[in-house]
């Protein structure tokens, strides 16, 4: 059981390093780089904070978001334990956010699938964690 929930974190983590790459420059895919951008300029202006008066630009925020995922990713995947479960929790809050925007730009469900399924695994995987240290301290 434990090299399987090592090659999920292994492999959710390289498709975060994938995606937050992706983000932050064209050169691994110039149609979903341009697709990124055209789709962080709608989730700027459905960001929660804009009610209070924080308005995001969209190219700061794209930029935030890949770092953050490509960080997380790696630490994620290579990363030790305390610092992979912190990683799960912010990018679960990451997967949160991206639900959200599309549920609020009224997109179609299917197009919350694959946030869901990482969200899904990320916390799997710090359940999973936690239910293992609580089993050693037994």
């Amino acid at each position: 059981m434990a090299l399987v929930v090592a090659a999920v974190r292994g492999l959710l983590g390289l498709f975060f390093m994938l995606m937050g790459g992706m983000k932050l420059t064209d050169r691994i895919s110039p149609q979903l780089y341009a697709k990124a951008v055209d789709e962080f300029e709608k989730f700027a202006d459905v960001f929660p904070l804009n009610d209070v008066g924080i308005k995001l630009d969209p190219m700061q925020y794209l930029l935030v978001v890949g770092w953050i995922e490509l960080i997380g990713g790696l630490v994620l995947a290579f990363g030790t334990k305390i610092l992979q479960e912190i990683s799960s929790i912010i990018l679960s809050i990451i997967m949160m956010g991206a639900i959200y925007s599309q549920l609020v730009l009224k997109k179609p469900l299917y197009m919350c699938i694959p946030a869901s399924v990482c969200l899904g695994l990320l916390l799997l995987l710090f359940v999973w964690g936690r239910d293992k240290e609580k089993q050693k301290e037994e």
